[in-house]
Formats: C-alpha cells, sequence, structure tokens
C-alpha cells in the first residue's frame, strides 16, 4: 500500500465557474501497474469512507481477495471535499489566509472527475480495466465513464443512479437542515455544527438500511420497557461515531456534491448520455435499499449498452453493498471472468 497527495499547480476551473490555482488529492495504490499497463483498478469511496479501501472493504480489497494487489494496481482517491486528505473545507484559503470553511468552493460530481484525470494523467494510466463504486462513489464512475467512453474495459456501478434523485436530495437537504439548526454551524471552527452533524448522521441512517436490519438487530428484549430504547441509543451511538473521524464541513459540501449528479446535465438527457458509455457494464443493486431503489439500477442497465443489472440479496439495504462480500465477489468474478473468455 502507498499513500501519497498529489498536486496540481495551474488553473482549476470548477462548473460553478470558480477557479482554484491549486489542488490535491489524497491517494492510495496496492501493487504494480504491470508492462501492458492492463491491470489498473480505480475503487471510488463512498459518502464518509477515504481513499483506502482495505479498511472499509477489507473483505474485497487485499491478498486473495477479488481485488488482489498482486494483480492488479488498485487507485483510490479521496473525493475532493472530503477530510481525508485531500482539498476540503478545513484547509486554507490562499486568499484569506484561513480555513475556507463556510466558503469551501462547490464542487459537482463532473468536478471531482476532472480532478482525477488530471491524476491518471501523472500516474501514466492509459487504460483501466475495472471501475468500481457503490453510491455516489458509483455516481462518479459513471460521470467518468460518460466523459471518456473508451478509458474503461469493465465498469460496476453498486446502488446508484443516473441522476440523483428527488427523494435522495430530500435525505440529503434534510441532513443539511440539521447541521443548519445546529447554533454553534456559523463558527469559523473545526468542530463547528457538530450536534448537528450527528442529528444529520442518524436521518442519513434510515435511508441506509431497512426495518428488518433494524427490527432484528435493535430489539429490545425487555418487552415491559416504556422508555429509552435500544434502537434509540443506537442513533445516537452512530451519530456520535462519525463526529469524532469527520466534520461537518465536509459532510455538507459531499451531500452538496451528490445532489449536483445529472449524466444527462448538456448532453441531450440522461438517456442519451447513458449510450454513450462503452465499457462491459454490471450494475449491482441492493434488495431493498430505499435510497438508491432497484429501478434505478436498472434504468442504467437498459440504457447502457452491454449492460446487466444483478441483485444482491440483503437484509440491510443500501448498506449491503459494504457487508455483502460473499455475493459481491461472485456475482463480480463471474462477471469478470465471462467477459475475458469472450475476448
Amino acid at each position: 500500500m502507498d499513500h501519497k497527495i498529489f498536486t496540481h499547480t495551474g488553473a482549476f476551473q470548477l462548473e460553478s465557474g470558480a477557479v482554484l490555482q491549486k489542488l490535491h488529492l489524497a491517494y492510495t495504490t496496492y501493487g504494480q501497474l504491470n508492462e501492458n499497463k492492463d491491470n489498473v483498478v480505480w475503487i471510488f469511496h463512498a459518502l464518509t469512507a477515504n481513499s483506502k479501501p482495505h479498511e472499509w472493504w477489507p473483505e474485497m480489497v487485499g491478498e486473495g481477495r477479488v481485488f488482489d494487489p498482486a494483480k492488479y494496481f488498485i487507485i483510490c482517491v479521496n473525493m475532493p471535499g472530503s477530510c481525508y486528505g485531500s482539498i476540503s473545507p478545513l484547509d486554507i484559503n490562499p486568499d484569506t489566509g484561513a480555513p475556507y470553511y463556510h466558503d469551501f468552493p462547490f464542487f459537482t460530481i463532473r468536478d471531482m472527475v476532472q480532478a482525477y484525470r488530471l491524476l491518471q494523467k501523472e500516474l501514466g494510466v492509459d487504460k483501466i480495466k475495472i471501475g468500481i463504486g457503490g453510491s455516489t462513489g458509483g455516481q462518479q464512475l459513471l460521470e467518468w465513464a460518460v466523459q471518456d467512453p473508451d478509458l474503461f474495459s469493465y465498469i460496476i456501478p453498486i446502488a446508484t443512479n443516473a441522476v440523483h434523485s428527488p427523494w435522495g436530495k430530500a435525505f440529503n437537504a434534510s441532513q443539511r437542515f440539521a447541521i443548519e439548526a445546529d447554533s454553534t454551524w456559523w463558527e469559523k471552527k473545526e468542530d463547528a455544527g457538530k450536534k448537528g452533524l450527528e442529528v444529520a448522521r442518524s436521518i442519513a441512517l434510515l435511508s441506509y438500511r431497512t426495518d428488518i436490519a433494524y427490527n432484528k438487530t435493535q430489539a429490545d428484549l425487555n418487552d415491559e420497557m416504556i422508555e429509552g430504547f435500544r434502537s434509540e441509543s443506537y442513533q445516537r451511538y452512530q451519530g456520535e461515531k462519525l463526529s469524532k473521524r469527520f466534520n461537518a464541513f465536509s459532510y455538507y459540501a459531499l451531500t452538496k456534491s451528490m445532489d449536483s449528479h445529472n449524466l444527462g446535465r448538456g448532453r441531450g438527457g440522461v438517456q442519451a448520455a447513458l449510450h454513450t458509455i462503452k465499457a462491459k457494464t454490471l450494475v449491482l443493486s441492493l434488495e431493498g435499499d430505499i435510497l438508491f431503489p432497484l429501478y434505478e439500477q436498472e434504468f442504467l442497465a437498459q440504457h447502457i449498452p452491454n449492460a446487466r443489472v444483478k441483485l444482491i440479496n440483503s437484509d440491510y439495504g443500501h448498506d449491503g453493498f459494504l457487508l455483502e462480500f460473499e455475493q459481491l465477489t461472485a456475482a463480480i468474478s463471474s462477471f469478470i471472468e465471462q467477459g475475458e473468455l469472450c475476448k
């Protein structure tokens, strides 16, 4: 594993029109680029993860796993706006000499992909064998596959969509409202909005899991209880857990980035954009996912040439892409092997 910082010096224009004179991205690589440069796997992380998938996807990345560094050159980049090494709201704004905080420039999903393409060039990567990502990571993957249709041989978008839905945007907006309701939110300090972030995470969890999962794992053993229920303490614990490793500024920024996702913007519509994707595509869907429902993945498979969709059985809904390792491994391995045999 090699964790590095890539720095781009020079004008970088965002969709908003804002121009950055300097940009940095934290990224992690595993394995080595082979002589033919045809063994690259690019992994895109989800909302609050980092560029080290062996930490949050341990059953998928590592020796003997489906993404084995002995076989592949694996790359994962921390999203701009995140607090795990890439340019973020806590970095110094060169125009003021103080942290950006609330003035952090707005990165759309397209802006993120444009930044990754700078790193791609720096690493000498001309072809990516497999691109894979779940949730907003899948949004970035699809955006890149549209921007550069010849780059990927295979793409595996998981629990994601072609345009972020009004339903998903409503969840994100409600989480930002929770942050805004924190009386400390407008203070210029690192832990501003901390309590609001904890509530935001509690809201998010309701979209990540299912009633089945909660009823199985958070049931109270004492039928005589009238307050202090296990599910309530679980929600509080998960909020506090996130606030210890993340900050409200990054969370606020990244949910706005997710809301910006629309493959069809300026491209003649979503269907036209999807039709330009050339990579062999396996779209994976999670049973019971209320945030990114099955019909969104079916839409992707319907309009991407050479695509098919597979449902992963799970009681965990959206979070299943971080938990159902055996099914994911089987589906991905079969997909790649079949593609290789067809060459």
